[in-house]
């Protein structure tokens, strides 16, 4: 038995359980449980199905990628990081590239370690200490560089998408303006799960209780003070168009981008997160249920 997405895997198969019909939220049910030739036969409501039998396809999108000039690349001399054994590496520009090897041949060393701090360094100016190496040519070819790894968002379930994205400051600024909480004189960081005053300080506003397991990893449980609402009854009692902070964290990426549509800096952000898939998620889900991908869509 195994879990997979592959399609060759999924048509190698003889017995297929598959679940749906959405991600998240939206999914839980089984939408198809046989043998896979009778779902090929008849994909009926399966997504599977319809894209493994080719009645739905994923279309490959051109993008206008920005031209460079021909043979234009970067040149990095002299690398000598770790492993790296004064090497001179090119890597041709405009192009998709693979660094390939076995393990601790020197991938990372050269890439993560040596070629992407001395970028950031030259272009933003970030104070970072790169691996040596002598110089680095062909920067005036490029203007900026990105780097996409699957290192967790967060460790801890006090780190959220809403917290990640920077959403939850728009969304605490707008709760510190309600008529009731200038009436109260909550400012902006008694909306706010990690100061005192406005959490439930049961859970130190985490919402959840950490059990220490010996030889076993820790255990999350709801706290039975706040119910995993994060907040004290007080800084509940706040509204915002008849929602508290709580029921914000509790809303989807998608019920929140409907509930804060005429809000643009808020409905900006939530309208990336829906378009890169993850409109199923809570903005308050922990970051510890959540795989490193996905915000970094």
């Amino acid at each position: 038995m195994i879990v997979e997405h592959d399609e060759e895997v999924i048509k190698s198969s003889d017995y297929i359980v598959d679940l749906g019909p959405g991600a998240g939220i939206n999914g839980g049910k089984v939408v198809y449980s046989g043998w896979i030739r009778n779902l090929l036969k008849n994909p009926k409501d399966s997504l599977t199905g319809q894209y493994i039998t080719g009645k739905k396809k994923i279309e490959i999108i051109k993008y206008k990628t920005k031209r460079v000039e021909k043979n234009a690349s970067l040149k990095l001399y002299g690398a000598s990081h770790n492993n790296l054994k004064n090497i001179d590496v090119e890597f041709p520009l405009g192009k998709f590239i693979v660094v390939t090897g076995v393990s601790g041949s020197g991938k990372s060393s050269l890439i993560m370690d040596t070629l992407y701090p001395a970028l950031i360094k030259e272009l933003r100016g970030a104070k970072v200490k790169p691996g040596y190496y002598k110089k680095i040519e062909g920067l005036e070819n490029i203007d900026n560089v990105i780097a996409i790894d699957q290192s967790p968002i967060g460790r801890t379930p006090r780190s959220n998408p809403a917290t990640y994205t920077g959403v939850f400051d728009l969304i605490r600024d707008l709760f510190a303006a309600t008529k009731e909480a200038r009436m109260k004189g909550f400012k902006k960081g008694r909306f706010s799960f990690n100061v005192k005053g406005g959490r439930c300080e049961a859970c130190n506003g985490n919402g959840y209780l950490k059990i220490e397991m010996q030889f076993l990893p820790d255990v999350y449980v709801t706290c039975d003070v706040c119910k995993g609402k994060r907040y004290n009854k007080e800084t509940l009692s706040v509204k915002y168009r008849g929602k508290s902070i709580a029921d914000i964290l509790d809303m989807s990426v998608e019920e929140a981008l409907e509930f804060f549509q005429n809000i643009p800096r808020i409905n900006n952000i939530l309208k990336l997160l829906s378009d890169v898939g993850v409109g199923y998620i809570k903005l308050g889900q922990p970051a510890t249920t959540l795989s490193g991908g996905k915000l970094k869509e």
